[in-house]
């Protein structure tokens, strides 16, 4: 298993791969397990599928709509082929089978990192800086893009670990960001 990156940095290749990768095997699981009993089903492809859909994905996070409806077309098709959702919507599916959507998922270990590097349970390589505020709790420190930046470095930017982690940290209520343990 590796991350391809471009010389671009750009991931599409890394997520095209994946999705591709992911599909072939979604499919192999469908041919060859008879069953669609929902806990079966749920476990392969949890274990079998999902599992090289996420691999290393607060790396590579997806911005580009395309590229998030292309990882979640692949949990899309195989949760209708599940015994009895297969007449609900995805999302309705989502809800029956109590899974969450990719891109929740992939949000969800990035806030799990974050607080990794807060609690020093991690190494902090990319510097990320913390300030507790009596009212709003930790905060992460967004570092600053330099002025005069082109429309790709701003792209370059946004689509940082060190600059979305942060801004997703952010978004958490006092109440989650404390949490110690």
């Amino acid at each position: 298993l590796g991350v391809t990156v471009t010389a671009d940095l750009s991931w599409t290749t890394q997520i095209k791969a994946m999705a591709n990768k992911a599909r072939q095997k979604a499919a192999w699981v469908l041919s060859v397990i008879y069953t669609r009993n929902p806990t079966i089903m749920l476990t392969l492809y949890k274990s079998m599928v999902r599992s090289l859909l996420e691999y290393c994905c607060p790396l590579w996070n997806p911005r580009k709509v395309s590229e998030i409806q292309e990882l979640e077309r692949v949990q899309k098709t195989f949760t209708a082929r599940i015994e009895g959702v297969q007449h609900l919507n995805y999302w309705e599916r989502l809800k029956k089978l109590s899974i969450m959507s990719l891109q929740r998922r992939r949000e969800r270990y990035i806030l799990l990192h974050m607080w990794k590097i807060l609690n020093k349970a991690v190494s902090n390589d990319l510097k990320i800086q913390f300030v507790l505020r009596p009212r709003t709790g930790y905060k992460a420190v967004v570092p600053p893009l330099r002025g005069g930046a082109t429309t790709y470095h701003q792209s370059l930017y946004d689509n940082s670990f060190a600059v979305s982690g942060p801004r997703l940290w952010n978004c958490l209520p006092v109440s989650l960001n404390k949490i110690k343990e």
